[in-house]
């Protein structure tokens, strides 16, 4: 093999020294500044993303803030409608409770009054009763004739009594 014969060494030498010299000429003057020039474009690139982030994070917060402010004006809107919902809605029950009422008073009365007539009609009837069974009575016991009348005074003179 002649790459390791000792007398090509100083021709091989020479044309590794050439060929090295040749090579970083070409990549100092034409590869290096092609790659220089990619490795600026990806940093400004990454710079401007960078900016553009910087610029949508902005904007992500303004509309948030947006967001959160047109929630907070529909829920203050939502709890305004609902108490005014509540407000109607009360106003409405304590109208018809107060018909309701207005209705049981006059049924009430009513009734009071019906009641009221029973009663002196039973009362009526109770001494009418009470006035024939103490003629009866005083007829079985005693033998004698009351009158109508005297048995009905005596009668309500012993309801007066107890009254």
């Amino acid at each position: 093999m002649p790459q390791f014969d000792v007398a090509y060494f100083a021709p091989q030498l020479f044309w590794l020294a050439i060929t090295f010299a040749v090579l970083l000429i070409l990549m100092w003057r034409l590869a290096l500044p092609k790659v220089g020039e990619v490795v600026v474009m990806r940093e400004e690139r990454v710079q401007g993303n960078l900016k553009k982030a910087e610029q949508l994070k902005g904007e992500a917060e303004t509309t948030l803030a947006g967001y959160n402010k047109a929630l907070a004006e529909a829920r203050a809107a939502s709890q305004a409608e609902h108490n005014r919902a509540a407000e109607k809605i009360a106003a409405e029950t304590a109208k018809r409770e107060a018909a309701f009422g207005k209705r049981l008073a006059d049924q009430s009365g009513a009734a009071e009054t019906r009641i009221a007539g029973a009663k002196a009609e039973a009362l009526a009837s109770v001494r009418a009763i009470s006035a024939e069974l103490a003629q009866s009575m005083a007829q079985k016991l005693v033998g004698a004739q009351v009158g109508a009348d005297a048995a009905a005074g005596a009668v309500t003179a012993a309801m007066k009594e107890r009254a």
